[in-house]
């Protein structure tokens, strides 16, 4: 059987990956190993979008695959959605740490650089149109839902963004690693699959 041509959004949205490997829009690509564009098919379901590539993301170029994106995966198992049906980004697409020895240790994104990285993701949410997008942490919370927007009062709720999509926000994976030292770990995962079990039971659109 002949492969089926992409479509133009997927083109589209291949373009807009390979273009991001150029950016030189804020300092962060100077010490990064390169761009960690989002990965995923243009018809996906579900959107899910985190804060910024960590250190093995940098090293091979893929959102989602260090420590926090085995947890995702885990959850993701739990719930019962397969990640190859869904669309992984993030707000930044550089990694952005100070080292300490010879670890390098995520660093947040300042303003500026959350500014200068949203045409990127502003041409996925155009380009996939994912009509369930999913925040995982405050940063990209905030950047979809609005500044004012409170994660802790407002996990796991799906609100209306326009006619057609529809978002939820819960917390980073990485948030749900760190509860193992001098957390609840088991009732912080159990938490976190309840938020994404909501995609099971999502509105129509």
């Amino acid at each position: 059987m002949a492969k089926r041509a992409p479509s133009q959004r997927q083109q589209a949205l291949d373009s807009m990956r390979r273009a991001a490997l150029r950016c030189r829009a804020c300092p962060l690509w100077a010490n990064a190993t390169q761009t960690v564009f989002g990965a995923g098919a243009a018809a996906a379901r579900f959107l899910f979008i985190g804060e910024q590539a960590g250190d093995q993301e940098d090293r091979r170029g893929e959102p989602f695959v260090g420590p926090a994106g085995k947890l995702l995966d885990q959850a993701l198992a739990d719930v019962g959605i397969d990640r190859a049906a869904i669309y992984l980004t993030n707000v930044i697409k550089h990694f952005k740490f100070e080292l300490r020895g010879k670890r390098r240790l995520h660093k947040r994104a300042n303003a500026a650089e959350v500014s200068a990285c949203m045409r990127w993701l502003e041409g996925e949410l155009e380009l996939v149109r994912a009509p369930y997008v999913i925040c995982l942490g405050a940063l990209a919370a905030r950047v979809v839902l609005g500044a004012d927007f409170s994660l802790q009062r407002m996990r796991g709720r799906w609100i209306a963004l326009d006619r057609r999509r529809h978002a939820l926000a819960t917390v980073h994976p990485a948030f749900v690693l760190r509860s193992r030292i001098g957390g609840d770990h088991a009732a912080t995962y159990a938490a976190f699959v309840a938020d994404l079990r909501q995609l099971l039971h999502a509105p129509e659109n």
